[in-house]
């Protein structure tokens, strides 16, 4: 029986499928495999890559942190952001990263809010996640 997959960002429904084999993604504890009957989990998920295996062929998806929730044959991956790693634009990627690391470097000279420091390392996180994956395509 076939894994349903679907990641969702705050902007839209970045990938859904239904007819998945086995998923690979980051988690916090580290990389875990999803196959049909997996047990229920709930879990962190980090910057990096979720493999998709349709039977056809292998897809990927770069994605941002954010939690995952394994329930029957459903996977559902709640994330910061995603992108088809096809889709990925290595100059933008590189661009949003210093602009990023800028204003981190400004933010830490200020007294900036704590929330919005993380919120811009989560951006560098994810664009060192892009680069790497779209460099080892």
């Amino acid at each position: 029986m076939p894994l349903i997959l679907e990641i969702v960002t705050p902007e839209k429904r970045a990938y859904n499928n239904l007819g998945v084999e086995r998923v690979k993604l980051p988690t916090v504890e580290g990389e875990i495999e999803v196959l049909p009957g997996h047990i229920p989990l709930v879990c962190m998920v980090h910057p990096g890559e979720v493999r998709i295996d349709t039977g056809s062929g292998y897809s990927s998806i770069a994605i941002d942190k954010g939690f995952a929730e394994i329930y029957g044959d459903k996977i559902s991956i709640l994330t910061e952001g995603a992108i088809d790693v096809q889709d990925i634009d290595l100059e933008e990627a590189t661009k949003a990263e210093q602009r990023a690391l800028e204003a981190i470097r400004k933010a830490q000279k200020e007294d900036m809010d704590p929330a919005e420091i993380e919120k811009l390392e989560s951006i560098v996180r994810f664009s060192l996640a892009q680069k790497l994956l779209k460099k080892n395509q």
